[in-house]
């Protein structure tokens, strides 16, 4: 069985590479450029060739072959388009989980199985295990099975779940992968913690043993963010508007009371429905017929669940113009660094952004109400289960962990399936909830990831 690793000259590919060839495998080395033009980069032109140059010499160090395989075209499209495209929209994209759903695990992955390998391994921190469906018991295994033990591969259903490593974990950054992919995955650092990876590399003398992580876009490295998104993206300068804690609660009860008045209806007809299905079902099965009542309801109204997953809209009567920005497109919600304004005592947040009027909404202090929100929605178009056996129906709700964010610690809450989306409401509110950003779901009792969605 060949693995290919996608080695990037970092310490933790390289350590995925050196464990899995003291295992017996026969490994091989594919390094990818995926980034050429420097524009707004921090770190120079030559990053890209000396991270070759490391991963070269890692690679003699361990003993396995190396390939170069030059992907910046399919990157381009399909992930930096995407990415400047959605900073266009005033959204805020997470191009590190683009890159592994369309590069790493396909692009990438496309050409190692051209090598002739079988599986392609990456230096993440997180888990996989096999569930066998037609088995008379389903325990985990790892991934040194073989697929010609199994009588159909459609028996199979390929599970990920946090690595070990809570401070490093990244499974978030594999939320996008389908089973195809996941198939074809391998990940030898779940069960480890960074600083045992760290050692192991020091140990065995790899020339990675001491190299910092990398920050920053995946394979675009470390920028400064308005400079790189002007190569594309020209600047435009907007209001700056202050909104006043003392006045978020008056602006969040006028919103509030719009939306009541434009989904009244809408539940109307999801009451109607659902009265309708508990007859059907009372009168199919009396047993059942709670139960299906509770799933075509659920304990909220559609029209709440809008409530509270639809951020405030603020107008500029709403508050008061405190400065100017170069472009709406080049700023995030919960972002307190770079609008230069000052005199005042406590930070300055982003709390919205209006790409249509070119606005930017602020906040004094990271207790400002206008940085938090109960819950938020995704589109089912946006929807994706990793675990597709998994996947709710509408009216279904279920208890899960999500994070938003990279790091972030796993939050509790409840998932709502509608006709109109997917909906998350969290136990405690959630500061700088953004459109464009991932959101990505976990069982409670293993730390499964079973979807994710574009929010």
């Amino acid at each position: 069985m060949k693995i290919i690793v996608g080695l990037s000259g970092g310490v933790d590919s390289s350590v995925a590479a050196y464990l899995l060839k003291k295992q017996g495998y026969d490994v091989e080395a594919l390094y990818m450029q995926n980034w050429h033009d420097i524009t707004g980069t921090l770190h120079g032109e030559c990053e890209w060739e000396e991270e070759r140059v490391v991963a070269e010499m890692v690679a003699k160090q361990i003993g396995i072959p190396f390939h170069f395989v030059d992907l910046s075209g399919e990157y381009m499209k399909q992930v930096a388009d995407y990415m400047f495209a959605e900073y266009a929209a005033g959204r805020t994209p997470n191009p590190d989980i683009l890159c592994n759903s369309k590069i790493k695990f396909d692009a990438f992955l496309k050409y190692a199985i051209s090598l002739g390998g079988d599986f392609v391994a990456t230096g993440h921190y997180c888990k996989k295990s096999i569930l066998n469906i037609s088995a008379a018991t389903n325990e985990k295994t790892d991934f040194t099975f073989r697929l010609e033990e199994y009588a159909s591969h459609k028996d199979l259903i390929y599970r990920i779940f946090a690595g070990d490593d809570k401070n490093k974990d990244q499974s978030y950054f594999l939320c996008q992968l389908s089973q195809e992919q996941l198939a074809k995955a391998v990940f030898p650092l779940g069960e480890l913690t960074k600083p045992e990876v760290r050692k192991i590399a020091k140990e065995a003398d790899l020339p990675s043993a001491e190299k910092k992580d990398s920050q920053g876009i995946c394979f675009v490295g470390k920028v400064d963010l308005p400079v790189f998104l002007q190569q594309k993206l020209k600047p435009k300068e907007g209001k700056v508007i202050e909104i006043f804690k003392e006045d978020f609660h008056s602006i969040d009860q006028s919103r509030i009371a719009a939306l009541n008045s434009e989904h009244a209806a809408n539940d109307a007809a999801i009451a109607a429905k659902a009265a309708n299905d508990a007859a059907k079902a009372a009168k199919n099965n009396a047993d059942n017929s709670a139960e299906n009542s509770t799933e075509s309801v659920g304990n909220i109204t559609t029209s709440e669940l809008i409530k509270l997953s639809t951020p405030v809209k603020y107008k500029e009567s709403d508050g008061k113009v405190i400065g100017t920005h170069i472009g709406v497109q080049y700023y995030t919600i919960g972002q307190r660094h770079g609008l230069n304004i000052g005199g005042h005592p406590g930070s300055i947040f982003i709390i919205a952004t209006d790409i249509e009027s070119n606005t930017i909404y602020v906040g004094e202090g990271s207790d400002h109400p206008g940085l938090y929100r109960k819950g938020l929605m995704i589109k089912n178009s946006d929807v994706h289960w990793i675990r597709r056996d998994l996947t709710m129906k509408d009216g279904e709700s279920r208890e899960y962990l999500v994070r938003i964010r990279y790091r972030q610690p796993l939050q509790k809450a409840t998932l709502y399936q509608r006709a109109e989306g997917l909906f998350i409401i969290f136990e405690k509110p959630q500061r700088s909830i953004t459109s464009g950003q991932f959101a990505a779901w976990y069982e409670p009792a293993e730390l499964e990831m079973l979807g994710s969605g574009v929010i």
